[in-house]
Order: C-alpha cells, then sequence, then structure tokens
C-alpha cells in the first residue's frame, strides 16, 4: 500500500516525529512524508509515532491508497525532499 504521513507538532517533537517517519518512508516535503509500506510496517509507524505525538498538542494524518498508481502528484515551486537527499 501507499502511504502518505501529514503531522503538525510542537516543535520540541519535531525532529522525533521525523526520525520516526523517515525509518519507513521518504521524507518529500517539511512534516510530509511518502511511500510503500506493508500493514506491519504501517502499524510499527502508528506505534511508534504514538509514542512521540503529545495527543493534547500534536496531530498526525495517514492517508493509505492501495497503490502508489492511483496517485497523481504534482509539484509547484522548490523541490524540498525525495531520494535524491539521501546521502
Amino acid at each position: 500500500m501507499y502511504v502518505i504521513l501529514v503531522y503538525d507538532v510542537a516543535v520540541e517533537r519535531v525532529a522525533k516525529a521525523l526520525k520516526v517517519g523517515r525509518k519507513y518512508l521518504t521524507w518529500v516535503q517539511n512534516s510530509v512524508l511518502e511511500g510503500e509500506l506493508t500493514k506491519a510496517q504501517l502499524e510499527k509507524l502508528k506505534g511508534e509515532l504514538q509514542d512521540v505525538l503529545d495527543e493534547e498538542e500534536d496531530s498526525a494524518v495517514i492517508y493509505v491508497l492501495r497503490s502508489e498508481k492511483w496517485l497523481e502528484r504534482q509539484e509547484l515551486g522548490k523541490r524540498k525532499g525525495g531520494p535524491e537527499w539521501v546521502i
């Protein structure tokens, strides 16, 4: 399945949320990651992310698509993330 993760967390937890997300997905823009996951990987991601989030302050939205082929992605402006950012 293809997953898009969008999160809005307090500044002191941004790095932790990004670190969790990057274990499973590719960073594409500030607070946005995406990629192909299995059901098991998605459940691990959700569990680890819940450990980082403060449910009183933070939020995360996970969009799950059957496949990347059902996604049309259009970019405007400067590209910020993606696999080419990996060293």
